[in-house]
């Protein structure tokens, strides 16, 4: 997989903001258990927090710059989307995109030469 925290293109910045929002829903999860089999109101005031900006709102922002940079094609962009919202979606985005050619320098070198040009 390479260093995660190379952020030196649209696409290391994709992995690397991708694996974040997964972490922070990690996070979220266990301060929900905190919160409803515990009772403890208050575990979720921060990593809900930190989810919701740094998280979900970054992994969204960086998608979008990212599906601009890579050219992806709307329906690429839509699932990349659409991956955050589940939990760890976006390392499973991630994986398929490395997997079918669209996270260009992160892809398999097969997987590029198979996937048609995107406009």
């Amino acid at each position: 997989m390479g260093n995660i925290f190379d952020v030196s293109t649209p696409a290391k910045r994709f992995r690397l903001v991708a694996y974040w929002e997964a972490v922070t829903w990690a996070a979220l999860l266990v301060a929900m258990f905190f919160k409803w089999v515990l009772g403890h109101e208050e575990a979720v005031r921060i990593p809900g927090m930190v989810h919701g900006i740094a998280g979900f709102m970054l992994f969204v922002v960086i998608a979008l710059f990212t599906a601009r940079s890579l050219r992806w094609n709307a329906s690429t962009t839509v699932w990349a989307l659409l991956s955050s919202i589940p939990p760890f979606g976006t390392i499973v985005f991630e994986k398929w995109a490395a997997r079918t050619g669209r996270l260009a320098e992160l892809s398999t070198t097969t997987a590029v030469a198979q996937v048609p040009a995107q406009s």
